[in-house]
């Protein structure tokens, strides 16, 4: 539906963020870390997230290449919809943001399979985003149903990664180091695709082959501070002090070994090469932004209408996972609230021109790889949305920014990249 008035800033805003994916892809960051074959004893490669499936694809594809793919067996499990065709390692889907049933299989049997690892074996996890929903494994006395209702609403109370991840990681038999701990004495390897703010290794898929430093009166603190009320049994599994995590210095992590293969940082400056390329100037806002997605993007318009009547021509680039409080019944992620926050800021100001997408592809919505992955905005975004009587204002306020864009087509289509190194979000000014 571009018009040719903004069909070339659509264009270039696409492969900034194509580019910004493709360098985070599995098959060209993990081959350079992946591990040689242990002596004697067996790869067991484990894994979880949304980049599960290209991970175990692209160890396949280095083993095979080697002649020792006999060696290697495991499974991963990964986002509905994510699934890749594989040889030895299996592939499981399961439930993401909220977990499912699958979830609770795929973390059982990776704890099982670390306990069953000899002292020969190498265990090699292959971690990024999404794991802390994709394995759950709630701890004694707190029910599955319980565990979903607790991550329902934590989504919905707009608290950071790091905050959700402290209060799942003392809810959890796997996450916290736990995993690393059943493997123990085997050792145990892992590579991760970093989709968090500060690229923290507790942080990413909630840490579970690494010590936290966090404790269980920190998760109290988080739902505190939401005005989260647990249910009795989330309550009782927080005061319990059975279910503190690992930290530093536990003997039991004496044998695991962590690389970050991928991050945000080389995804933005990748991104930030395109825009170059094309003749902007460049401020990168960072790799770790956080905060309200409304917010955020209010504060960028104004960034960008700053840099319009000096005269410059400016990419303005940032990363990060923005949160939204959810408090309307519509569709839409935190890439497209920013997007919808942005258009209303920037009133239709010539010249500019934004995207904002998650780099797994999928951004909020129902749920389904089918989701789209952001959105983009263009002058003329408000002008149409007029014409065809939607209402910004309105539509923002019921947090339906997918129910703004879809109608306009400034919906970013994409599905699986099969990786998430967080949200790419770039503005264009030509003054």
């Amino acid at each position: 539906m571009a018009h040719s008035a903004t069909a070339a800033p659509r264009d270039l805003l696409r492969r900034v963020y194509d580019a910004a994916v493709a360098a985070a892809h599995p098959r060209v960051c993990l081959p350079p870390f992946l591990p040689p074959l242990p002596a004697t004893g067996r790869l067991l490669v484990l894994g979880a997230g949304k980049a599960a499936a290209a991970m175990a694809v692209a160890t396949e594809q280095h083993f095979r290449a080697l002649g020792h793919l006999d060696r290697v067996s495991g499974f991963v499990t990964t986002r509905h919809g994510f699934a890749l065709p594989t040889t030895v390692i299996e592939i499981i889907e399961a439930g993401h943001p909220v977990p499912d049933a699958n979830s609770i299989e795929g973390a059982r049997r990776a704890l099982e399979a670390a306990h069953a690892a000899g002292p020969e074996d190498l265990v090699l996890v292959l971690m990024s985003g999404g794991a802390s929903a994709l394995w759950a494994a709630p701890v004694n006395g707190v029910g599955f149903e319980a565990k979903q209702a607790l991550t329902k609403a934590l989504l919905r109370s707009g608290a950071r990664i790091g905050e959700m991840n402290t209060v799942r990681r003392h809810l959890s038999r796997i996450k916290g180091g736990k995993l690393a701990a059943a493997a123990h004495p085997a050792r145990l390897l892992t590579l991760a695709i970093s989709d968090v703010p500060g690229d923290d290794p507790a942080t990413i898929g909630s840490g579970p082959t690494v010590a936290d430093p966090t404790s269980l009166a920190e998760a109290r603190a988080v739902l505190e501070r939401y005005a989260i009320t647990p249910s009795a049994e989330i309550a009782a599994a927080l005061d319990d002090p059975v279910n503190e995590t690992l930290k530093p210095g536990a003997p039991a992590l004496a044998a695991a070994r962590y690389e970050l293969v991928a991050a945000p940082k080389a995804s933005l400056a990748a991104a930030a090469r395109i825009a170059a390329e094309a003749g902007y100037a460049i401020e990168v806002l960072g790799d770790a932004m956080e905060g309200e997605a409304r917010t955020v993007g209010a504060e960028h318009a104004a960034m960008a209408l700053a840099a319009k009547a000096a005269g410059r021509r400016l990419a303005i680039l940032s990363g990060g996972e923005l949160t939204v409080t959810v408090q309307g019944r519509g569709a839409g992620g935190p890439n497209q609230e920013y997007a919808l926050a942005l258009a209303i800021a920037l009133a239709g100001a010539p010249g500019i021109s934004a995207l904002a997408a998650d780099t797994d592809g999928i951004d909020g919505g129902s749920g389904e790889a089918s989701d789209p992955a952001g959105a983009v905005v263009v002058p003329d975004t408000l002008g149409r949305a007029k014409t065809l009587g939607l209402d910004p204002a309105l539509m923002l306020a019921d947090n339906n920014s997918s129910g703004f864009f879809g109608p306009l087509g400034d919906l970013v289509p994409c599905g699986p990249t099969q990786t998430n190194v967080n949200d790419l979000r770039v503005i264009l000014i030509d003054p």
